[in-house]
């Protein structure tokens, strides 16, 4: 199948906005899209998410996993289970923005005080996975429950980051990027 010129430039545009306002790391983070229902492009697991294009991607299969899942993202398996249980996610992304994965540590959830964020996020639950020894093994699971559980397609999770779906990949980065300004603000009003 040749893939969409399109999707992997929408790809690499957003994945470069987001690594350059630090929301993802050097080989941390990921980020895909659905190519057919049961496909999607995600990073390769070497690839530095400021210089994504076709060749830093890899297509897999979720209904057979073959060599490719080797190279792929270590963060595939989470990817997959939100595209089995939620049809609606066309892409996904994990990221680590500072403000909102610190403001997690010590808080339940956030109530942004910021106009944007107030009126278009609202309230964020803070989803804590409790054990961090074992939340590799269990975050596939538990992640695409936690978006249906909490009927939200933007989920914080204490101390591990945001995981995030959406139709659109540009509203799916508007929203990560519009609760970390929140969390930073917040984070920064408690100094004053």
């Amino acid at each position: 199948m040749d893939l969409d010129k399109h999707l992997i430039e929408e790809i690499r545009h957003i994945s470069l906005s987001m690594f350059n306002k630090n929301f993802f790391g050097v080989y941390h983070g990921s980020i895909s899209a659905r190519v057919i229902k049961n496909t999607f492009l995600i990073n390769k697991k070497s690839i530095i998410l400021d210089e994504v294009n076709r060749e830093a991607l890899i297509e897999l299969d979720c209904l057979q996993k073959d060599y490719r899942w080797n190279s792929a993202s270590s963060d595939s398996e989470i990817h997959e289970h939100i595209y089995r249980l939620i049809s609606s996610a066309k892409y996904i992304s994990y990221t680590m923005p500072p403000y909102a994965t610190a403001y997690s540590l010590k808080h339940s959830k956030v109530s942004p005080q910021d106009y944007f964020g107030k009126k278009l996020l609202g309230e964020v639950l803070i989803y804590d996975p409790k054990n961090l020894n074992d939340w590799l093994d269990r975050a596939p699971y538990e992640i695409p429950k936690a978006f249906e559980e909490y009927n939200t397609n933007l989920l914080l999770i204490k101390g591990f980051g945001v995981i995030a779906y959406d139709r659109d990949i540009v509203e799916m980065a508007k929203k990560i990027s519009i609760l970390e300004n929140s969390c930073r603000l917040l984070v920064l009003g408690a100094l004053l």
